[in-house]
């Protein structure tokens, strides 16, 4: 695996951010790690697809891994923001956008509120809506083991009793957010690849809706794999990106159904 090019906290709207950043070999991407999670969870599943081809850029949200609590942390739009101002800040320019899970819904919402700073979206195990058939009850909450709080104070250098309050603001959030309209979605310009395990905790049909409904969306559906594919299928995963990168031109087909329109229109312009 590559060695980073910094590992340092760096000052965005006021607030510190633990960030990394490789080496340049191509375009910037920003690795946007699941909620409740931090970078260094997730960043050797994702980095052996992307960084020969890229400069990668990644962060710990606010009130994950290495980042801080400040107030207002947790809700979609804080965090919306808080990549807005990281893309303006320190990649000051824009990027590719690789999310899991929460990252991937901050991914498909700065996508529509920032369509300038965001070149294209890989969202893993992401979900447009809340309202999405969970499979667990986001009111039962496990309680925090001593062993997990002190791995929290030991990396974040804070209160150790503060790890379950974040547990349950997230989960309080997480049953009202995200709340895209799926018609927005519709707005949604730059190329969008729907990444999921064939098993994951919210409905197949709104993977499906979500990707329909964005334009030049495509969609892949690892078999025997769950919300936590980047662990399960790795490999497959790598590949499955490695693959989209290679054109983000709108796919052109032999047999072509949802696409069928565009790719006529397109194919009469060319």
């Amino acid at each position: 695996m590559p060695k980073p090019v910094y590992r340092k906290f760096i000052q965005v709207d006021k607030h510190q951010l633990w960030c990394v950043k490789w080496q340049k070999n191509g375009q910037p991407l920003v690795l946007l790690h699941g909620g409740l999670s931090h970078t260094q969870k997730w960043e050797r599943q994702i980095l052996p697809a992307v960084y020969k081809t890229h400069e990668v850029f990644a962060y710990d949200r606010t009130a994950h891994g290495r980042t801080k609590v400040r107030k207002g942390y947790m809700h979609f739009d804080f965090q919306v923001t808080e990549l807005i101002n990281y893309l303006e800040t320190v990649v000051k320019k824009p990027a590719h956008i690789i999310g899991w899970s929460d990252g991937g819904n901050i991914g498909l919402l700065a996508s529509l509120k920032r369509p300038d700073l965001v070149k294209s979206l890989i969202g893993i195990g992401m979900n447009y809506t809340w309202d999405a058939g969970l499979s667990f009850e986001l009111d039962n909450i496990m309680e925090s083991s001593q062993e997990e709080k002190e791995s929290f104070a030991k990396l974040s250098k804070q209160d150790p009793e503060l790890l379950p309050q974040i547990i349950n603001k997230a989960y309080q959030v997480w049953q009202s957010e995200p709340n895209i309209k799926l018609s927005k979605l519709k707005k949604i310009k730059c190329p969008v690849l729907v990444l999921a395990g064939d098993d994951e905790p919210f409905t197949s049909q709104m993977t499906w809706q979500m990707y329909e409904a964005i334009p030049n969306g495509r969609l892949a559906v690892i078999p025997g794999a769950s919300h936590n594919l980047v662990n399960e299928k790795t490999k497959l995963m790598q590949e499955i990106i490695k693959d989209f990168y290679k054109s983000l031109d709108f796919p052109i087909t032999k047999m072509p159904n949802r696409r069928a329109k565009q790719q006529a229109k397109i194919l009469r312009n060319s």
